[in-house]
């Protein structure tokens, strides 16, 4: 594998890079029928906003250690800060794909701009790609396709609103079908929330709280083998509630059970639950149950 990255931080770099004329400077539509020859291997580091619709095998994407092999109908995102390694089977026809780009200067000021963290999808791992059916296929495709041939017009003073709409209806679409692919996957996701309650549980009971300090959505993604963007949209879909707020949660009840132990002192408590200060677990406590643990431990 080589270890050359290609830094794209600019729509026209992308372009260069494929033989494409540079129509708009901070948004491009490509279509990928094939690499070069001879260049399997390709490492990324993306400095714009990069999302790709790929149709069939031969193809596979790297992020990190990780590695997801595409399949029929695969949407996966990219962010600025991202690097990622693309190979293919260099054997094999290259499947036709189609990539948007957009830099962060087109959406600047735009309220996609201000709301662009909600499409937390660019935060998944690749692994955890979006999958279509021939009908979402085409939904994303023909509004990709109307992005291009906007592109062929003139710019003007419209240009940028057409464009960010377009775009922000691509990345609205990808937010519901992605809605939809939570649900499909419901058993499997069930276990997962199964999984993370008896971990949060276990995290407490085998002292690792102590020794590790206040368990993180992170820690539990890490455990689940997903990111922490999607295991934390995984568990708000399954059950209503963030995972971070589960864990607040489940600490206040430890520290409850805890209170009842008059042998405890307070800073006893707050140390066993991972806090490095004491005056940090008064603080949770009181806002989460109205009152200091000395208070509670007083009323009962």
């Amino acid at each position: 594998m080589t270890n050359e990255i290609i830094r794209i931080d600019t729509v026209d770099e992308y372009n260069k890079l494929y033989g494409e004329e540079t129509l708009h400077p901070l948004v491009s539509v490509i279509t990928h029928e094939r690499f070069a020859p001879g260049h399997q291997v390709r490492r990324y580091h993306y400095g714009v906003y990069a999302l790709f619709l790929k149709h069939g095998e031969g193809c596979s994407i790297r992020y990190g250690r990780e590695k997801y092999d595409y399949q029929e109908g695969t949407i996966v995102c990219f962010k600025p800060g991202q690097t990622v390694t693309a190979e293919w089977d260099d054997s094999l026809p290259m499947p036709p794909s189609v990539g948007l780009l957009f830099h962060p200067d087109l959406i600047y000021g735009t309220s996609l701009g201000r709301h662009i963290q909600d499409y937390t999808f660019f935060g998944y791992d690749q692994r955890e790609a979006l999958h279509l059916s021939e009908r979402e296929q085409r939904i994303v495709g023909d509004t990709l396709e109307s992005i291009r041939e906007e592109l062929l017009h003139p710019i003007d003073q419209h240009s940028q609103d057409i464009f960010v709409d377009r775009i922000k209806l691509v990345l609205d679409y990808c937010l519901r079908f992605y809605d939809r692919q939570f649900i499909t996957r419901h058993c499997v996701n069930s276990d997962i929330v199964s999984q993370f309650e008896q971990r949060l549980s276990a995290y407490f009971a085998g002292g690792q709280a102590q020794r590790l300090g206040l368990p993180s959505v992170g820690y539990f993604a890490d455990q689940a083998h997903l990111s922490t963007g999607y295991f934390g949209d995984l568990i708000k879909k399954e059950t209503g509630q963030t995972a971070q707020s589960l864990i607040r949660q489940h600490t206040i009840d430890q520290a409850k059970h805890l209170i009842h132990d008059a042998s405890l002192g307070i800073n006893q408590i707050s140390n066993s639950l991972g806090f490095q200060y004491p005056q940090h677990f008064t603080r949770l406590f009181k806002r989460e149950v109205g009152m200091t643990p000395s208070e509670y431990r007083a009323m009962n």
